[in-house]
């Protein structure tokens, strides 16, 4: 009589029966000179590169494709304009604000996150905004306006009493001719998931970025005998941004499913993937900017958890800078 054949099962099927385990056992491997590993190949520490390609969308005055992974992400900007008169309440800007109030008073900035049918298998056809998107479209619009990305002045339609047939001589003779704000443009940021696979907010915040650099409004004035914004179509200046924000996200593993506070092993992985961020009940997110010649951190969002304190936030602060290098190694 033949010996039985122990039983065994594939790597994918034991993903899918016992997911925790399975990344626990890559983790943690048997021989302590195996490198730890996550299910994916990388390193805890390690991150997808980007791959990004601008100006795709040939109807928007900005637009890009970031990939990272398996997930990818289209972005597209365009403006439109709104009238001064159209605003409730609207009360012209002192000379020395800096322009933040108008964008948030007057909604400027409108992001929107779609999440595409089929880009996950949990995104099914025919129901409302997921809590996801809502979510990653009340993160993006309070970063775009902590993190002082735009210029309100850049926004800005004048109506230039210069230019006016009539004016005085006065004004003439000085150049000191005041300048009227008639219209704003407003940009309407549309984010769309082509293919979701963990991470949402960092793959969304760079397509953003990267869609708003590569932004040209033309060029607006107010006309005064038609009483109309007209543009320019030879002028398409490209838009000013501040900085280069970049955000990078980590999630808290833990060695057991629930895992009392201060106890347990736990890993630190950087830029998690869908499967990853099923199994983590911690992350945590730091937008930095490196353009200065210094780290500087804009944010820190923490979501669910206690493991995460002061001392591993030091921690990820240097991958925080890899990814921040990388991200603008990318785009150039």
């Amino acid at each position: 009589m033949a010996a039985p054949s122990p039983l065994t099962i594939s790597s994918a099927t034991f993903a899918k029966l016992s997911p925790h385990p399975y990344l626990l056992a890559n983790l943690q491997p048997p021989d302590s000179s195996t490198p730890s590993a996550r299910t994916n190949g990388r390193q805890p520490a390690q991150t997808r590169p980007y791959n990004i390609n601008t100006s795709s969308l040939s109807h928007a005055h900005g637009s890009a494709v970031v990939r990272t992974g398996d997930a990818t992400v289209i972005c597209g900007v365009r403006g439109e304009t709104l009238l001064t008169t159209q605003i409730p309440n609207y009360r012209p800007p002192q000379d020395d604000s800096s322009g933040s109030d108008e964008l948030r008073d007057y909604d400027l900035l409108v992001p929107n996150v779609e999440l595409a049918t089929g880009s996950a298998p949990n995104f099914l056809p025919g129901v409302p905004p997921t809590t996801l998107a809502q979510t990653l479209s009340t993160r993006l619009f309070s970063l775009m306006h902590t993190s002082k990305l735009l210029n309100a002045e850049d926004l800005r339609i004048y109506q230039d009493d210069l230019n006016i047939e009539g004016g005085s001589e006065e004004e003439n003779e000085s150049g000191e001719g005041e300048k009227e704000i008639k219209a704003y443009w407003v940009l309407y940021i549309d984010v769309l998931f082509i293919s979701f696979d963990g991470n949402p907010f960092d793959v969304a915040w760079a397509a953003i970025l990267a869609a708003l650099r590569d932004t040209k409004l033309p060029h607006a004035y107010w006309d005064v005998d038609r009483e109309m914004v007209l543009c320019s179509r030879e002028e398409t200046p490209p838009l000013k941004i501040r900085g280069l924000p970049v955000a990078c996200t980590a999630a808290v593993f833990t060695a057991k499913e629930r895992q009392k506070k201060g106890t347990g092993q736990f890993w630190i992985l950087a830029d998690p993937d869908r499967l990853e961020q099923s199994l983590c009940d911690e992350t945590v997110t730091m937008v930095i900017d490196c353009t200065e010649g210094e780290t500087r951190v804009l944010a820190i969002s923490k979501n669910g958890g206690t493991v995460v304190g002061p001392g591993l936030m030091k921690e990820l602060a240097p991958i925080a800078e890899a990814r921040w290098k990388e991200f603008r190694a990318v785009l150039r």
